[in-house]
């Protein structure tokens, strides 16, 4: 359960400081469904940019933003759906758009469910704390950023090895930046740092994505029901929603995959890593080139006894298609002897590399169940590859410069030739495996406890569950902050 036992002393020192900056923070409600958005809020949207600093934009913590840059408002979910001439597979594969967030990524949502239940009962005292966000990239994005728009001072960690142009980023936003040693997979050098912090400074509340219940909570009910609207509207009003398909990361948008399960049970949730680092396929490790989806652990908000297939994605796969959806030759190619939209070829370039791991992993989930094009699969691009120019000139560097013939290449082998070997469909005693690698991350050196360990196995209605219901309790106490403001009347 997410702890909401109420701190009043800080809590009205939270109050009077949103009070004095204007910040109004939106309900789980609203930012599923924007239509809930007061009117006194819509009617200054207009004028604030989408990644402006500014506290109107946590209500743009939505899948429904406009897609624009600036002054938009809201409508459907946004997501694209990838036709079978590109993927090769008959299913429909629709995939949420994350670059319409501020930001340009979803992040800021998981981070808004970290940060928020604490600021909302005083836990988290933005006039004495610092909010300190441990990521492998976009996560301690979104939280500087959420950080920014609360008027409290961050402080990121990430990997070093994370692309030039989030550290950039971040030197704008973020109060303090700490960059730990290695890259994406090396997440225990964050963990780390964390300990390192939490020993030396007394001001600071860790929001650590992995083990957040929060992050959960956020993308269950908001996420969740996002990638039903864009089921619904893909299928037509018919259609089999067959599956779920997403990287790991810190395992806060599987969630959403829950969601999908609850109301549609027949729907697989498939979960995906990089093949370098196959921790949950073979109690592996390693390093790959998949930014941001973190590895050699089983993250502690990851349901597991949930998840029905494992699936690994070689990281080179992903690099040769990001070319093949930025460069002209690329586009150039899948125009011409696609024949596919110049409007869809343009929207290639909200995928980031971990989308793409999910949109092949989704590819992967298609073949092994032979489906048809009667279903659909959903999956997430978490981000989109503005974060990836600088991978872009290196693998220039590297390669040399792009062609019409490697982009068929690409095509031929990494997409339309995705093979369904790597992937293994869980048993009762595979998923048991994986859960009880949670032990030696989480109870050996994190300090967790193994009562709580065996709730997520054994007590799965009585722990999950719960959580998931405490969102009409987080609503409340929204509600209650924003009115003791008076930001609203």
């Amino acid at each position: 359960m997410i702890d909401l036992q109420v701190n009043r002393p800080s809590l009205q020192r939270s109050i009077d400081h949103a009070r004095a900056r204007n910040i109004v923070i939106p309900t789980f409600k609203q930012m599923s469904d924007p239509g809930a958005i007061p009117e006194k809020v819509l009617a200054k949207l207009p004028g604030v940019g989408l990644w402006d600093v500014d506290p109107l934009n946590l209500f743009r913590v939505s899948w429904h933003n406009e897609p624009k840059e600036h002054g938009g408002l809201f409508g459907d979910v946004n997501y694209i759906e990838f036709p079978s001439e590109l993927t090769g597979v008959k299913a429909k594969i629709v995939a949420l758009v994350g670059k319409w967030f501020p930001t340009g990524c979803h992040k800021v949502g998981a981070s808004f469910g970290c940060l928020v239940p604490r600021l909302i009962t005083g836990q988290f005292d933005p006039t004495f704390h610092k909010a300190v966000w441990p990521s492998t990239g976009n996560y301690c994005r979104g939280g500087a950023y959420n950080s920014a728009l609360l008027g409290c001072e961050s402080v990121a960690i990430l990997p070093e090895g994370m692309s030039r142009e989030r550290f950039e980023w971040l030197e704008s936003i973020a109060g303090e930046i700490i960059a730990t040693a290695g890259s994406e997979s090396n997440v225990k050098e964050i963990f780390d740092k964390v300990w390192e912090l939490r020993n030396t400074r007394d001001n600071i509340i860790i929001f650590n994505q992995f083990e957040e219940l929060g992050n959960c909570l956020w993308h269950y009910h908001v996420t969740g029901p996002a990638m039903v609207k864009a089921f619904k509207s893909a299928a037509g009003g018919g259609g089999n929603f067959a599956g779920v398909c997403l990287t790991s990361g810190s395992a806060g948008t599987l969630s959403a995959g829950d969601y999908v399960k609850d109301h549609f049970p027949k729907a697989r949730l498939a979960v995906a890593e990089a093949l370098q680092c196959p921790t949950l396929l073979e109690n592996g490790f390693g390093a790959h080139h998949i930014e941001g989806i973190g590895d050699k652990h089983v993250p502690w908000i990851h349901n597991v006894k949930n998840s029905d297939m494992v699936i690994d994605i070689d990281d080179a796969n992903t690099l040769s298609l990001l070319r093949l959806f930025n460069e002209p030759e690329g586009k150039a190619y899948l125009q011409g002897e696609l024949k596919l939209a110049p409007e869809f070829v343009d929207k290639l370039s909200w995928v980031g590399i971990s989308g793409i791991a999910n949109v092949l992993s989704a590819v992967k989930f298609a073949k092994y169940y032979e489906l048809s094009g009667n279903d659909v699969v959903a999956t997430v691009l978490t981000d989109s590859a503005v974060m990836y120019g600088s991978r872009l000139q290196e693998l220039t560097a590297q390669r040399g410069a792009y062609s019409a013939g490697r982009a068929m290449a690409d095509h031929e082998r990494y997409m339309l030739g995705a093979s369904t070997d790597y992937m293994e469909e869980l048993t009762y005693p595979a998923r048991k495996r994986i859960h009880n690698l949670k032990y030696f991350t989480w109870i050996e050196q994190q300090g967790r406890t193994m009562e709580e360990l065996n709730d997520q196995w054994y007590d799965y209605d009585n722990y999950w569950g719960k959580m998931h219901k405490q969102v009409a309790d987080v609503d409340a106490l929204i509600e209650s902050f924003n009115e003791q403001t008076g930001l609203l009347k």
